[in-house]
This record gives structure tokens, sequence and C-alpha cells, in this order.
């Protein structure tokens, strides 16, 4: 005799959107995260990717877990001046890592496999790092310097991707500008910040299986780095939207094409490694139930009700080590999803710094 109950029937609440999407509250998230494996209070975390990585990482510190700074500022450089020159952000001085390739290119680079060529930007007499323009304001005063600035760099990531449990990446961008002859790739466009656009440049946009392919086989080149062993890996999509396209389509569909990519990635990747894990940041700030209140009054800055949602459903998998997060007050929800302009008191967390966000300087 044939059974009556289909598969549909024996399903968990958590798979039904009605119970937890359209009936359900953005701040009460239930099983949508269920952890791969156990983060050892212990362990010593490294963190790089996207500006939303930022908040991860801020938050794992504020809640008693070891995140490396292995590339500390200078101790005569005042504490409200680090994130202006790329310290305390990451656990090292490289900025926003917004591609996969620019992490792959970085480990080919830190063990010595590539000589990449166009490092150096210049702009009215001051030296810039092309991978990380940022990280002074100003610019260096020579080239030598500069070159000097970046050795120490390479050094520390040596230091970092070997001393490292976990690493906690957040995938940020498909959009890159490459230079053709050498297979460079870099974080802006020639002249965006320093440097000058030529034909010796062009656009790209990464495609699925070349970002799935990339971060393979950074995770062969970390193997060998790390002489046969690889940390724990948990990857997140930064739910930031592109500040701009290189590409000729509307922001919109360009914007939904990279974060497409990168969650198929990022899923594809938890998948096939054990070692990793998959964190649905993503989905939680852009989750429809939250009807754009985890989004500041631009609608791409993660705002602190945003940042303490994704941190909240992650301590309920990892538990703080020391004391919880500090009491925020309470949240008039009905307020909220009624005046999306309403912002979440500012706390303990801070606004992540996004090298992209200087493109918005070039909007008309």
């Amino acid at each position: 005799m044939k059974s009556k109950i289909h598969p549909y029937q024996l399903l968990p609440q958590k798979s039904f959107w009605k119970n937890l999407i359209s009936e359900g509250s953005p701040l009460l998230i239930n099983e949508i995260y269920q952890k791969k494996f156990e983060i050892d209070p212990n362990s010593k975390i490294a963190t790089a990717g996207s500006c939303f990585a930022q908040h991860i990482s801020q938050n794992l510190s504020a809640n008693g877990y070891s995140i490396i700074n292995q590339e500390p500022a200078p101790s005569w450089l005042p504490k409200n001046l680090h994130h202006n020159f790329g310290y305390s952000i990451f656990s090292a001085r490289y900025g926003n890592i917004y591609t996969v390739f620019q992490l792959l290119q970085l480990t080919k680079e830190v063990m010595g496999q590539t000589a990449l060529k166009k490092t150096i930007w210049e702009r009215d007499g001051r030296y810039y790092d092309a991978f990380r323009p940022l990280i002074e304001p100003n610019g260096f005063e020579s080239e030598l310097e500069c070159a000097l600035h970046r050795k120490y760099h390479l050094a520390n990531v040596h230091q970092l991707f070997t001393k490292m449990d976990i690493f906690i990446f957040t995938l940020g961008l498909t959009e890159g500008w490459i230079h053709t002859e050498s297979n460079t790739v870099f974080p802006f466009a020639p002249g965006v910040i320093a440097g000058e656009m030529n034909e010796d440049f062009s656009f790209i946009n990464f495609r699925f299986n070349e970002v799935v392919n990339q971060f393979n086989e950074f995770l062969t080149l970390l193997k060998t780095l790390r002489n046969g062993s690889l940390p724990q890996i948990i990857l997140t999509v930064s739910p930031v939207p592109l500040t701009a396209t290189g590409t000729a389509k509307h922001i919109l569909p360009a914007n939904n094409y990279s974060k497409a990519v990168l969650r198929a990635a990022a899923g594809q990747l938890e998948m096939e490694h054990l070692n990793i894990d998959y964190f649905p940041s993503f989905e939680i700030i852009t989750n429809p139930a939250s009807r754009g209140i985890f989004y500041s009054n631009n609608l791409r800055t993660i705002n602190s009700l945003g940042v303490k949602t994704v941190m909240e459903v992650f301590f309920k998998n990892h538990p703080p080590v020391l004391l919880p997060l500090p009491p925020e007050g309470q949240a008039n929800v009905n307020a909220l999803m009624e005046n999306h302009s309403n912002q979440y008191p500012e706390s303990i967390y801070e606004q992540a710094l996004c090298d992209e966000a200087i493109l918005e300087a070039f909007s008309k």
C-alpha cells in the first residue's frame, strides 16, 4: 500500500517561508545557522575581506575571542588615528581585500611565487601602495619608503597565515581592475586615488567558476605555507551593496550578479571542504522580513541594529568567551518597521571603513 505522506509533510518549520519569513521576526531568526565546527576559546583568529568583516572582527574581540593583530600601529600613533592609517581594522594592514583573486595574489606574493608589477602609484609627488592605497592617506614620500612598508607588510602576513587557527574571510566583490600584461588585479582603477588610467589596464568581473578555483588555489598554497595543515575557515558574503559598477549595467543587476556569484561560490566551497563553514550574515541582513531596517539612510551601510542581529546569531552558536554583549536597550520593533529611517543607537559598534565608498564622489 502506497504511503499518503509526501516529503514536505515531514519538514521542520525552518523549511517554510511563511513560518520564518512572512510571519516571522527579522530580529529573532532561529535555526538559520548551525555551526560546522567548534571555536576553541584559545584559537587564534585572523580576519580579512571586505568592509563588513570589520564588524565581525570587532565583535569577536569585544566578546573575548583571540583576534590576531599581527601588524599593530606604532606606539607613537594616537589610537583615534589607527583606522585612518589602516591599523587595528583587520589582522594585518592589508586594507579591504574585496576579491578572492586579491587574496590569492597576496598569498603568492607572500610566498615569493610572483613579482607583481605596477605596485606603486604616484599622485602629486606622493607614492601609494596600489593594493592598499588608503593606508597612508597622504601617500609615502618616496617609492623606496612605499616598497619597504610593503615588504614589512608581506612578512607580517606570512606570520599571520602561519599562526592562525581560524580564518574568517568576507567575500565582497567580483569586480576589479587588471593590468593585462602581468595579470595583476587591483581593488581600484588607476586614477581614482593615484596612478593613471591607460590601455594597459582593463575592467574584470569574475565568474562563479573563477572564484571557486581561485579560492581552492589559495587553499593549496596556504597548505604548503603551513607545512601540510589548514586552518578552519568561516566564509561570509558582505551584505553591503556595490558603491558603483564598472560594467555598463544598471547598479541593481550588477550588484545582484556579484552577490549571487559570491554566495554560490561560498556555498560550493562549504560543501567541498570539511574545514570551511558558511555564516549567513548576507541572508540575515537582506532578509525581506527586515524591510530595510538594517541599513542606514544610504541603503548601503549596515547600521548597529543589523550588526547586533548578525552577531547574536553567531554567538548563539559560538558563545562569547567572556561577558555577553552589553545591553542596548529595548528597540521598538514596530516603530522601526514603520519608519525605515530610524537608526539603532550607536554602541560599541564602530563604522566600518569601506575603501570602495570613495567611488561615491564620482556620482552625478
